[in-house]
């Protein structure tokens, strides 16, 4: 995964093997938060989804609770968000021929979480391929 810098944010992306239905639902199944974040222990959203506008707790994997605003959000294709007011990272997916394209991206002045964003799509890979 070699990352790009487009928008103004650093990107990777990963093809998947899966349908973009399988990978979307993981991006905004925050009980798989988790399991494909590596610097995330849990999470909880004021009425539970994924939609732009709600709020919650993300709770990090060294157990600091932040809060969140999902900021964005295009159904089935993309959702971003702030954590503590601090523009976070971005998450996306796109359909392609044998599945989906998945992608993250993170603020210009983040490049360094890079490696991280990386261990999320492979760590989402290998989660939508067992389902």
């Amino acid at each position: 995964m070699t990352p790009t810098l487009r928008d103004r944010r650093w990107t990777v992306h990963r093809d998947i093997a899966a349908a973009p239905e399988v990978v979307w639902a993981l991006l905004t199944d925050l009980t798989a938060w988790p399991r494909w974040g590596p610097t995330v222990r849990g999470a909880s959203i004021d009425g539970g989804r994924v939609v732009e506008g709600a709020r919650g707790i993300v709770t990090t994997a060294v157990g600091v609770p932040l809060p969140f605003v999902i900021t964005e959000v295009d159904p089935g294709r993309r959702w971003s968000w702030t954590v503590a007011g601090v523009p976070a990272t971005s998450h996306g997916v796109e359909p392609v021929t044998g599945g989906c394209a998945a992608w993250m991206s993170a603020p210009l002045w983040a490049p360094a979480y890079l490696p991280v964003l990386a261990l999320a799509l492979s760590r989402i890979d290998h989660m939508a391929c067992q389902r």
